[in-house]
């Protein structure tokens, strides 16, 4: 819960204006377009952090945070699901329209390996679902998982239904406006599979989401993979605490900005601060300096 002061700050334009302060020298960069990486943003997955703040909280602490963008994990307090009504939808997209945050898109948790033809058909009409619930709520793409391998299955026949859902997904997803993103998730999560999967769902609208696991470290290492995927990254790429683990994050925003991504950086936080805005500034800040050191 946030303090009373703390709400009274967020509800005064001036303390609004100093909440997005520190947050001022990287958009201006971004508006300028002045170096490699400067277009990059950084922004929350409703995980840890996020997950039992409704919109408005959710949007008040990104606001005074300077995380300006948002992936909506489904399940979670906000209450962005597919049962939504027409005008709650218009409700919960005019509530980030009249905000500085961006409504980067939906955090399923669909995906499809399942061996039961029943429970793929599920999962893809699921996600068609969310693809529409994100179109209708401003959103712009939904996020989804391969996910796992199965006894009695050969890996190139789940290689093959993943990458053939996704087809589907991306062509549905097209004509919503909208993009599919694959997290690199599961037992899929080594890079080489996630390429593979990728050869398969060549749709323009599938696309990659950067999940930074210990795998990507895997084989030839963090560049290497990194390079297998980096020409069909998406809108996302998930992050964990940039000051937590021993994952070279610095490394990895160095070929971020290398290629000049210029999509939303979302933190999925692992851990539970007892002042999560307070982490999210830190984080923020780690970041910014991330980037220009870069």
């Amino acid at each position: 819960m946030r303090s009373s002061s703390r709400r009274q700050f967020l509800g005064q334009s001036l303390g609004l204006a100093a909440a997005l302060a520190g947050a001022k020298p990287l958009a201006q960069a971004w508006a300028q377009g002045a170096a490699p990486g400067s277009k990059m943003k950084l922004g929350l997955v409703t995980y840890k952090w996020g997950e039992h703040w409704n919109v408005p909280t959710l949007i008040q602490n990104c606001t005074e945070s300077g995380l300006l963008g948002v992936e909506l994990r489904t399940t979670h307090k906000h209450g962005v699901e597919r049962d939504l009504t027409p005008l709650q939808r218009q409700e919960v997209k005019k509530r980030f329209e009249n905000s500085p945050v961006t409504l980067v898109g939906i955090g399923s948790n669909e995906n499809f390996d399942h061996v039961d033809p029943e429970r793929l058909e599920r999962a893809i009409q699921a996600t068609k679902d969310f693809v529409v619930l994100s179109k209708d709520v401003g959103g712009s793409g939904v996020k989804v998982k391969p996910n796992s391998f199965h006894d009695g299955v050969p890996r190139e026949q789940t290689i093959e239904q993943i990458g053939t859902s996704l087809n589907t997904l991306g062509a549905f997803a097209a004509d919503h406006g909208q993009q599919i993103r694959l997290e690199v998730h599961g037992q899929c999560s080594e890079l080489p599979i996630i390429k593979q999967i990728m050869d398969i769902a060549g749709h323009p609208s599938v696309a990659v989401c950067w999940n930074s696991n210990d795998q990507d470290l895997k084989g030839e290492g963090l560049e290497h993979n990194f390079n297998l995927v980096k020409d069909r990254f998406g809108a996302t790429a998930h992050i964990r605490e940039l000051n937590v683990g021993d994952y070279p994050y610095q490394q990895l925003m160095n070929l971020f900005v290398g290629m000049d991504y210029d999509g939303w950086i979302l933190l999925e936080a692992r851990t539970k601060p007892k002042d999560p805005v307070a982490a999210m500034i830190e984080q923020r800040e780690l970041f910014e300096k991330m980037i220009a050191h870069g």
